[in-house]
């Protein structure tokens, strides 16, 4: 990398057509706001500066680019692509490098797009578009290429030819340039058009005009999927799906049935893991070698480690740590717990705030009850515990290693190593109550009493 790298993020249109309440570069994609993926990709591409630009009616995009450790720049009033850049150009003063322009609403652009986009710059172009062929151009601005295939210009689909309307190239919107460049050029662009805005594109003719080179990088169609309205934000999660499940198989993920799991941006499995159907991985889950998540899981903020099974129907939560060749079984929650190495959890239990030991078996039904209307507890189950169905965990509550509690107990009390702890009433026989019971039933329902 031969000069330093900054990055301008366009996040400061109104968005009205997602119809929401949030502005619209903090909807997700792969459980991550649009705007942190455009900063991420700013980030990977060796950008030392990145500047958000919003806009007055979305104070929380400022506080999220602040989150974000970027510099923020109010654009106000909007007034076009060229005019949200330049509301940035007081964070370059003295930044002797190249520029950026990316958007906070295309989302799936990959860093070794961009760094080719930096590398067209560094192979002697002052201006780079990229671009993209879309099987529907539509109305997009058109990339025209001159016979050295060097970039003429770029020209909006209103204002095209027939001969420039059949062009396939289109531009995506992400420009680079020197920042020095951008700005001077960004100078010289008027508003004499139908919209009265200054645009980004005009970039391109001016320094067309002082006899400087432009050029076009083309990228995948799915990588410039740029977000306006719930059905394109849809389009650009089943584009995320799609790239996230191909690289985890091509890693070596056994996915049984690929277009039914679902993944966050982080999500994280190494090889020989197998993955059956309806599985959702939420933000914060890490996959070991040799485990399997079963049908219908949900995960999230989990570490499953070597050769743990989980599920079928289970979910965990953040702080879940199940660990090597542990189980979790069918319709078992799991919070904030570690299980060590062979424990199991085999079905329908809550297990919520606990350690659970080295090869403890946890009977079906069994909860930690772990909250008390204010504070969590902590439950500990040594190695070798057998926890009876059933039971009850009252926190703050250690069973010892080795330890037994009775089936149906409600466990209030340490139970020491070793020991057997019956924690349920005495059962009391009453000889002939169901006949006394069936008989005083019938009686009242043939009176037309009400049972």
């Amino acid at each position: 990398m031969s000069r330093a790298r900054a990055a301008v993020i366009l996040a400061a249109g109104q968005g009205t057509r997602m119809k929401s309440k949030t502005v619209k570069v903090l909807h997700s994609v792969g459980g991550r706001p649009m705007l942190d993926w455009a900063a991420q990709l700013a980030d990977d591409a060796g950008a030392s500066k990145r500047v958000v630009v919003y806009g007055a009616h979305s104070p929380a995009v400022r506080d999220a680019g602040d989150a974000l450790g970027a510099e923020t720049a109010l654009q106000d009033p909007p007034q076009g692509t060229g005019h949200a850049v330049q509301a940035a150009e007081g964070a370059f003063d003295g930044f002797d490098g190249d520029l950026i322009v990316l958007y906070a609403d295309t989302p799936l652009i990959r860093a070794e797009t961009v760094e080719r986009v930096f590398d067209a710059l560094a192979e002697g172009a002052a201006v780079a578009v990229l671009g993209f062929e879309p099987e529907d151009p539509a109305a997009y601005g058109r990339l025209i290429e001159d016979a050295d295939g060097n970039l003429d210009r770029i020209v909006e689909y209103k204002d095209a030819n027939e001969e420039e309307r059949a062009v396939r190239l289109v531009n995506s919107g992400v420009m680079a340039a020197r920042a020095d460049l951008m700005f001077e050029l960004l100078g010289e662009v008027t508003n004499d058009n139908a919209n009265g805005e200054y645009y980004l594109t005009d970039v391109v003719g001016l320094a067309r005009g002082r006899g400087l080179r432009a050029v076009a990088v083309r990228a995948d169609a799915d990588e410039v999927l740029g977000v306006n309205s719930r059905v394109d934000l849809a389009e650009a999660e089943a584009a995320f799906q799609t790239r996230k499940r191909e690289e985890m198989m091509r890693a070596g993920v056994t996915l049984v049935a690929p277009e039914t799991v679902f993944f966050s941006h982080d999500t994280e499995i190494e090889r020989d893991v197998v993955v059956e159907p309806h599985v959702v991985f939420a933000p914060g889950v890490k996959i070991e070698e040799d485990a399997t998540v079963k049908a219908f899981s949900h995960l999230e903020g989990t570490t499953v480690r070597n050769g743990a099974s989980v599920g079928p129907y289970a979910r965990l939560r953040p702080g879940a740590d199940i660990g090597p060749n542990a189980k979790i079984g069918n319709f078992v929650e799991v919070k904030k717990a570690q299980l060590a190495d062979g424990a199991k959890v085999s079905h329908l239990s809550y297990i919520g705030d606990a350690h659970i030991g080295e090869g403890a078996n946890i009977g079906a039904g069994t909860i930690t009850c772990n909250y008390d209307g204010y504070d969590k507890h902590l439950t500990e189950i040594g190695a070798g515990a057998f926890i009876g169905s059933n039971t009850s965990l009252v926190a703050p509550v250690k069973v010892g290693e080795g330890a037994y509690t009775g089936s149906g107990g409600v466990v209030t009390n340490d139970v020491p190593d070793n020991a057997l702890a019956v924690a349920r009433a005495e059962q009391v026989h009453k000889d002939g109550w169901a006949e006394r019971y069936r008989k005083a039933k019938l009686a009242r329902k043939n009176k037309g009493e009400k049972a």
